[in-house]
């Protein structure tokens, strides 16, 4: 049987990783359904049984993996910094704006307990700081105040600085030529390793502990691309990693035998299942969307007086779903062709003269 290489099966847009991404953003809704019904942040799916590893940090962890191998494949494919980073704001940015003001100007005055006055004044803040991602604020006066999860209004909003630090790391690896050299990238790689394993046992710094791990998954999807000729997909492979993430679980290195694991399976999953699961590539990519929309209206929810995680994925799911169809349709999608057409201008011989 002829061995299959990443390398060969990751041209063009004919993979799964849109519906893989959909199934991600799905599963962080499902996993906040249980802090946002009880209050309790730690009681999330799969967090006793993987050593605190719930589905929500799984399902991020899946976004991050192919993030790193995407955008390294971005910048190998167009190493321009500003059109690389023309595709990033637009991709992040926008949506992400959208959300905030809907947020800030629409649904807090409308639910809060405090004086709306207090909203609109605090309204500009909320957005500046969650836009630039430097700053996060999850409060508004009087909203959510009750819920069990009180007054938190966008949780998940937080991975988004982090990505957009991959993202400098890419860059960084970009410019220093290591995208395009498997043995100086492995170098690359002992030496995040060696960051990662002090930042985790040391902790100097929450914010830092939290990019660390999240930069784990990113940087084995890095490595995945820049490995792509040598990397064989097979089911076979991907069993063996999962026997031994078992035989490894109860060892202080579980997390990150379990994330290199759900990396490969993930990009076993994206590139060699074909046929029918291909079509729902004829959809748009709505899994941003869910992200962002989901929390708030978990949250609404509870407001609402639901108390029950199942209820609460029940009723959630398909507004955020709405919520997202819009988002692509009529914020992400635009903003992207806006971006997609400087970028063949600024290639063409006309605009270099």
């Amino acid at each position: 049987m002829t061995a299959v290489y990443l390398s060969d099966v990751d041209k063009g847009r004919d993979n799964n990783l849109n519906l893989i991404r959909m199934l991600a953003a799905v599963g962080v809704l499902v996993s906040h359904a249980w802090p946002i019904s009880t209050g309790n942040i730690a009681e999330q799916p799969l967090a006793d049984v993987l050593h605190g590893i719930d589905l929500g940090i799984i399902c991020v962890s899946i976004f991050f993996a192919i993030s790193g191998y995407l955008i390294a494949q971005s910048y190998d494919r167009d190493p321009n910094l500003k059109r690389f980073w023309l595709s990033r704001v637009m991709r992040i940015f926008p949506g992400l704006l959208v959300v905030l003001l809907i947020t800030a100007l629409i649904l807090a005055p409308l639910i809060t307990v405090a004086n709306v006055q207090a909203v609109w004044l605090a309204a500009p803040e909320y957005i500046l700081r969650n836009f630039t991602l430097f700053s996060l604020e999850q409060y508004l006066p009087g909203v959510f105040k009750g819920n069990p999860v009180g007054g938190s209004i966008n949780i998940p909003l937080w991975t988004l600085s982090h990505e957009l630090i991959c993202y400098f790391f890419v860059t960084l690896l970009g410019i220093a030529g290591l995208l395009k050299s498997p043995r100086l990238m492995l170098l690359a790689w002992i030496a995040f390793i060696a960051s990662y394993a002090a930042i985790i046992f040391f902790e100097p710094q929450s914010r830092l502990v939290a990019l660390a791990k999240l930069a784990f998954p990113f940087m084995v999807g890095v490595i995945l691309f820049v490995w792509r000729q040598k990397i064989i997909l097979n089911w076979g492979i991907g069993g063996a990693l999962i026997i031994l993430t078992a035989l490894l679980y109860d060892s202080v290195v579980f997390r990150e035998v379990f994330m290199l694991s759900l990396s490969y399976i993930i990009f076993l999953l994206a590139f060699l299942p074909v046929g029918k699961i291909r079509g729902y590539n004829r959809f748009g990519d709505y899994s941003y969307g869910i992200y962002i929309y989901a929390f708030p209206i978990q949250q609404l929810v509870a407001y609402a007086g639901v108390t029950n995680p199942f209820l609460n994925i029940l009723y959630a799911l398909p507004l955020a779903l709405i919520c997202a169809i819009v988002s692509w349709m009529i914020v992400e999608k635009p903003s992207l062709g806006l971006a997609r057409r400087f970028k063949l201008r600024s290639r063409s011989p006309i605009a270099t003269k």
